[in-house]
């Protein structure tokens, strides 16, 4: 017998200082006591940003003024399977109130958590919201680029920069002068306390110096196709490139912690190809499972847009580092 499937709009309403809102399940209904994100079912005719702001109204006395779709998660219960549209929520009028006499509690997302136990479903949320909104990828070509690169990605760490990725299949200058300018790029994330991943295209011997691996769209769809279970053997993130539904799809099997799909706006990486576009992009992530970033075209002026359309963030080489 096939379990009843339920669709389910929930919120993570953050503050200015990214703490985070939970509701404690009431007695009266199942799994009393654990630790959720506000939501609820979402009704016939309703849009998820509807469902979101009626049931967020009633269990919260609460109106929702500012919210973005993000990522859609689904996961089966013992006894039913649900699909869950967590959306962002940034602003709203009215102070959170218990409306069903349930408790509330902001929590630090930096911190450990001073609530629980937290509703199977809600752990992966809470995990991925602590993703940084910016992921730049390197481009630096050569050894005479590096010492210009270095100045302009501390600049970039100055500012708040958090995640990078090593990536440079076009080194021009050996191996070693490679491997040498990776230390040199991991050493000042890590001086500003952000993190480096390495792209696939490099040494697998490589990859435990950094602090987590970004696959490439192909070296992705293969091990997974291959039943490969990356993530074990992977101290920190897994990332993934991907450009369509089957490489999102791989990169889901893989347990990716986030992926990057583009690309979305024209590039000067990609002459002459026209990006997908944003409606195409939202389209293919409304199943991704995972946080998404954009790439193609990205800059802080485009991060708004970004999150109308689902993505957590922006990805790109060039303009992020402005």
């Amino acid at each position: 017998m096939s379990k009843p499937f339920i669709e389910v709009a929930a919120g993570l309403i953050t503050q200015p200082d990214g703490s985070l809102l939970l509701a404690q399940r009431p007695a009266d209904k199942p799994w009393p006591g654990w630790w959720e994100l506000p939501g609820g079912k979402i009704e016939p005719g309703e849009t998820t940003l509807q469902a979101l702001a009626r049931e967020l109204k009633e269990e919260l006395d609460i109106v929702v003024t500012e919210a973005t779709p993000w990522v859609t998660y689904t996961h089966e219960y013992p006894k039913n399977i649900v699909r869950l549209a967590f959306c962002r929520v940034t602003a709203w009028d009215g102070e959170p109130t218990g409306v069903e006499g349930q408790e509330l509690a902001w929590v630090n997302l930096h911190a450990p958590l001073n609530v629980g136990p937290l509703l199977p479903a809600t752990e992966p949320p809470l995990r991925w919201i602590r993703l940084p909104d910016r992921y730049l990828l390197t481009s630096i070509g050569n050894s005479q680029g590096l010492d210009g690169f270095l100045a302009t990605l501390k600049q970039a760490l100055e500012h708040g920069l958090k995640l990078v990725q090593f990536r440079e299949p076009g080194w021009a200058d050996g191996e070693a002068a490679l491997h040498a300018a990776f230390g040199q790029v991991v050493r000042l994330c890590h001086e500003y306390g952000a993190r480096c991943l390495v792209n696939s295209c490099h040494p697998e011997h490589w990859w435990p110096q950094a602090d987590g691996v970004h696959l490439r769209a192909a070296d992705a769809v293969a091990l997974a196709d291959g039943g490969t279970t990356i993530k074990d053997q992977i101290e920190g993130l897994l990332a993934v490139s991907a450009h369509s539904a089957t490489e999102l799809d791989a990169a889901r099997t893989l347990s990716a912690d986030f992926a990057v799909l583009g690309h979305v706006l024209d590039t000067p990486s990609h002459p002459g190809e026209p990006g997908m576009g944003w409606a195409q992009f939202a389209a293919l992530i409304s199943d991704a499972g995972l946080p998404v970033f954009a790439i193609g075209g990205q800059s802080a002026d485009t991060l708004e847009v970004a999150r109308e359309h689902g993505a957590h963030g922006l990805a790109g080489i060039r303009r992020l580092l402005a």
